[in-house]
């Protein structure tokens, strides 16, 4: 029996917890062996970022149950306050890092053990690599806005610990030559560039989770909305109808509002229904994840 998107969305998550928390541990040991703030902080990274995909990863689960009798419209609301909590946290530890690396290069700079650092760089980004490839060949078919972030969060520790990796090399060259001064510098400076280049990236994840958490109507499904309503409305003669969209995490909420006359040929439930089918049908997707009302009235009150 093919595995549903759910099922496959869970056990993507799952691999991409334990390989996290691997990568992490990793960092971690490490940053103490080689000194490197850049290596401490990635592992910190991401054990932080393994913790959040298991909370992604229950929340998925909870998303896949059918409604219950106290959540009547689903789970679908916390997904975005997953990903705003998620991406929230990320962009502080990368702000609180930035931080501690411009602190340490006005101190003096930092000593590094760099055949331990160019060790864990190579293995790290090799993890990275693979993880990234994986989870955006898996998301092509699953869709789901946790793999996705879980997806940006590989490209980010992998792009950073590619950095350090060049930085390292650089480096551990200069080390016992004429500007062998400036190793001490060579972490804390990269750890400041790498924050700065990578906050935008859990920030924007913020930002659209936000939007969705306050209702803010996306405009591509407002427009289709508009463009539906249009066509229906031409189709059987009536006039366009008010239309209302939101986007909850992967569950599309979308509102259809008809004024129509006493005589309209819309007049028979049958003929409403006939309606509803021909919106369902053009809106598309999974309508397990899809909110949809068709409502049809004689009172333009109703329709505001």
């Amino acid at each position: 029996m093919q595995a549903t998107s759910a099922e496959a969305e869970q056990r993507a998550l799952k691999r991409s917890i334990a390989a996290t928390v691997l990568v992490g541990a990793f960092g971690v040991v490490f940053g103490i062996l080689s000194g490197s703030l850049s290596i401490a902080f990635d592992g910190v990274f991401s054990v932080i970022d393994a913790s959040m995909t298991l909370l992604a990863l229950f929340v998925a689960r909870l998303v896949a149950r059918e409604p219950s009798r106290r959540f009547q419209l689903g789970y679908w609301h916390l997904e975005p306050m997953v990903l705003a909590a998620n991406g929230g946290l990320l962009t502080l530890l990368s702000f609180y890092a930035f931080v501690n690396a411009v602190g340490t290069l006005f101190s003096g700079g930092r000593e590094l053990v760099f055949d331990w650092a160019i060790g864990y760089a190579v293995v790290t980004v090799l993890i990275c690599l693979a993880m990234f490839l994986w989870g955006r060949r898996a998301n092509r078919a699953i869709g789901s806005d946790f793999l996705a972030l879980d997806v940006k969060g590989w490209a980010m520790s992998g792009l950073i610990t590619g950095a350090l990796l060049a930085a390292f090399v650089i480096a551990a060259f200069l080390e016992g030559g004429r500007y062998a001064d400036l190793t001490p510098y060579v972490d804390p400076a990269v750890l400041a560039l790498l924050t700065l280049v990578i906050i935008p990236v859990p920030l924007r994840t913020v930002i659209g989770a936000v939007k969705e958490i306050l209702l803010v109507a996306p405009v591509p499904l407002d427009e289709a909305a508009r463009a539906i309503g249009r066509e229906i409305a031409a189709r059987h003669g009536i006039a366009e109808p008010h239309t209302f969209v939101a986007k909850v995490g992967r569950a599309r909420f979308v509102e259809f509002h008809f004024l129509v006359a006493p005589d309209s040929p819309l007049g028979s439930i049958a003929a409403q229904d006939a309606v509803r089918e021909e919106i369902g049908a053009a809106i598309g997707g999974s309508p397990r994840d899809r909110w949809l009302t068709v409502a049809f009235t004689g009172d333009a009150k109703w329709v505001d």
